[in-house]
């Protein structure tokens, strides 16, 4: 008994030294914790008001909440809000905005919208294959290694960049929405998603068991092969057979077709309304201030299609990425641009500032990190992308607000766009996509300089969704 005794003794005095041990949260500490936060009067009310009412209901600034000024000096022309509904393929959406604006303003008179199921279901398929080719080539390397673990990490996804859209539209071609409309899945790809990395992730184990076991070469393209039908059979199940031929007459922005029926192919319909190819006519630049300005920066593996283009930009200040976009929107063309939509974002107004909620003031507290800071410690990055549509310019030329076109549909925000001031577009925004021609030789030489390799785990480097 009095071995049992000592015994649990011992095991309790042990508990009591491990759950005391330095760094962890002492009974002292806490009693410092807790006396530093006596509540008052008004911490009282705060917390009977939020139990029942949304954080942002209670740290809206009502000084900032009345209507929008909603006159932009410098504006594209309307074109039909689209809906990417509960899936990641803003940059899709985006991209395809852009160039069926592009579109519009070259014919004069015609409009177009794009298959995003049909593009999506050869990025689905593009990106299967960029994982499994991926697994095969880091097959020596063990199953822990960093990027042996972003592919089965990131088997897939929905989310993407504007590289994607011109390595898939280029190959595949384009189709219009209404001979491959959206189907369930497209419009919510959680579900599909899930199921398919689960499969990827599966195969992906069983080539690298192939390497293993000192498989040639085209046994393993073979086996690889097979397995990319297995996927391409469940993207049939759950976005369609894509189209391989259709017929289509064009019609005006009233939706009366102007021109005859024709019979196109996927790659002669792109032929037709992008005229020409994408790459090579576009820079991507960014503002990521924890890097060197003015230098080109590359993220390996990080792409749609295995033999297309990995992500490259070049980094610049805010201020040349506003001259660039200010150009581009005079001249009439939308752009591809990508921001931290969710930080400051008042939805039911469609309206971003860095005032519109005062967190600081409800919490009894500040948030003081400058956006190099925030990105670094993944607390902002480039979450969603827009289309970017119009600037307002104050008398010296100077950006006072900007509008985007979302993809969140037509009853969303200011009838499906939202307005950034100017200095939450500073602060919250990160890529742009802006054709050559409104680009410096300066830049444009910066551009083609040998790119800086960066890892795809930088938390700046994430998919736009």
């Amino acid at each position: 008994m009095r071995k049992v005794f000592l015994s649990l003794l011992l095991t309790t005095a042990v508990s009591m030294s491990a759950q005391q041990k330095q760094g962890g949260i002492s009974p002292q500490m806490l009693q410092q914790i807790e006396q530093q936060n006596v509540p008052t009067a008004s911490d009282r009310a705060l917390r009977n008001a939020l139990a029942a009412n949304a954080i942002d209901n209670l740290a809206q600034n009502r000084q900032h909440a009345g209507a929008l000024d909603t006159y932009f000096s410098v504006e594209t022309k309307k074109q039909s809000i689209t809906d990417q509904k509960s899936s990641g393929r803003c940059w899709m959406f985006s991209g395809m905005n852009v160039l069926r604006a592009n579109f519009a303003k070259r014919t004069d008179s015609l409009s177009v919208v794009f298959s995003q199921d049909y593009l999506f279901f050869w990025d689905q398929l593009e990106k299967a294959n960029l994982m499994l080719q991926g697994v095969i080539e880091t097959a020596q390397k063990p199953i822990d290694d960093q990027r042996v673990q972003f592919f089965f990490h990131y088997p897939l996804s929905d989310g993407g960049t504007f590289c994607g859209v011109a390595d898939l539209a280029e190959k595949y071609g384009l189709v219009p929405a209404d001979i491959q409309p959206e189907t369930y899945s497209a419009d919510n790809t959680s579900k599909m998603s899930s199921i398919i990395k689960s499969k990827l992730r599966e195969q992906g184990l069983e080539l690298r068991k192939m390497v293993a076991d000192g498989k040639k070469a085209k046994a393993i393209e073979q086996r690889k092969t097979q397995m990319l039908s297995e996927i391409y059979h469940m993207l049939v199940i759950t976005l369609g057979e894509p189209v391989k031929e259709f017929s289509y007459a064009f019609k005006n922005k009233d939706g009366k077709a102007i021109t005859p029926v024709k019979k196109y192919t996927p790659k002669s319909f792109y032929e037709e309304t992008v005229d020409g190819k994408l790459n090579g006519t576009f820079i991507m630049v960014m503002n990521d201030p924890r890097r060197e300005y003015y230098k080109t920066y590359e993220v390996e593996y990080d792409r749609h299609v295995y033999d297309g283009h990995n992500w490259k930009y070049l980094n610049l200040p805010m201020e040349e990425i506003e001259q660039l976009a200010i150009a581009s929107l005079k001249d009439g063309r939308k752009l591809y641009s990508s921001y931290d939509v969710a930080k400051q974002l008042d939805r039911k107004r469609g309206y971003c500032d860095l005032e519109n909620f005062d967190y600081a003031s409800l919490f009894n507290t500040s948030f003081n990190m400058t956006k190099a800071e925030r990105i670094s410690t993944f607390d902002s990055g480039s979450t969603h992308a827009m289309t970017l549509t119009a600037v307002d310019l104050d008398s010296n030329g100077q950006p006072l607000k900007w509008k985007v076109e979302n993809s969140w549909g037509g009853s969303w925000g200011q009838q499906g766009c939202l307005i950034m001031s100017a200095r939450w577009f500073r602060e919250y925004m990160f890529r742009l996509v802006v054709d050559k021609k409104y680009v410096s030789e300066k830049l444009l030489k910066d551009y083609e300089q040998k790119p800086v390799m960066v890892m795809p785990e930088d938390p700046l480097f994430q998919m736009d969704e």
